[in-house]
């Protein structure tokens, strides 16, 4: 019997849902970036750190308001976005991808865990990491401004949703990727441009009419847009227009992932 065989009899032997594997998948993605803390939770805060210190010393002070803020202000809500997205892809998608390289993908194929519970598993590693990262450069953002928060609730809601959305994309780049190689050139060349690109250090009303239309395609774009509402109140689109566009991006990958967990793709030995 294959692996979609013994997941398929696992997931009729327990019922609609295996809370416990599903539980157990994700405590073990969780504590998988936990055990490491320095490198994936202090490191994001001592880089958004050197975003904004270099932005603010380089063209702050030369910079004159941005929205009705101040420059660092409205640079903020971006590089906290970027670093929580950054973060919620990278650990989706090394985890695949170590699981692949040291030859034990099959530990976590073989369990009665549907494909729905694969993703919603590691999709929970991701996005804890990237709403604590979040919570951690919230605090020294807030520290360092001064300033409080205009709409908690918008924020909550983008935050979770960059964190999901990344995490998604991270799972099915692990499945694409074979190698450490493979996954850095998705890095470099699709999710950092994709973070620079979408008004994380400008507002897209600045940008040449083809460019800003290009910009509302890119749902990273809607992600920053709304954190950025969330946090001064001010944005370049509606917030209800990127809560539909980013929950349909969301609901689209995690259903790509499915698939590719319910086939096996690139994951059967």
């Amino acid at each position: 019997m294959d692996v979609t065989g013994f997941r398929d009899m696992g997931a009729r032997r327990f019922g609609r849902v295996n809370w416990l594997g599903l539980r157990a998948l994700a405590k073990r993605e969780i504590m998988r970036f936990l055990v490491v803390w320095t490198q994936t939770l202090a490191a994001p805060l001592v880089t958004a750190g050197l975003f904004l210190a270099v932005f603010t010393l380089a063209i702050g002070p030369m910079r004159g308001e941005v929205m009705g803020v101040p420059f660092i202000s409205f640079l903020a809500p971006g590089i906290l976005m970027m670093t929580i997205i950054q973060n919620a892809f990278a650990n989706t998608s090394s985890s695949i991808v170590i699981s692949k390289v040291q030859g034990n993908i099959v530990d976590t194929l073989m369990p009665p865990l549907s494909p729905a519970e694969l993703v919603l598993g590691y999709m929970a590693g991701g996005i804890t990491r990237g709403l604590m990262v979040g919570v951690v450069i919230l605090l020294a953002e807030a520290i360092v401004l001064g300033e409080g928060i205009a709409h908690p609730v918008w924020l909550l809601v983008f935050v979770t949703l960059g964190a999901a959305l990344l995490s998604a994309i991270g799972i099915a780049a692990g499945i694409l990727s074979n190698k450490f190689d493979q996954i850095a050139a998705i890095t470099n060349f699709i999710v950092v441009p994709l973070s620079f690109l979408s008004g994380t250090f400008y507002s897209i009303t600045t940008l040449p009419p083809f460019m800003a239309a290009l910009s509302q395609v890119n749902p990273v774009f809607y992600l920053i847009d709304g954190a950025r509402y969330g946090m001064i109140g001010q944005s370049d689109s509606s917030p209800w227009l990127g809560l539909v566009v980013v929950t349909a991006s969301v609901l689209g990958m995690m259903a790509l992932c499915w698939t590719w967990f319910r086939k096996g793709y690139r994951l059967k030995p």
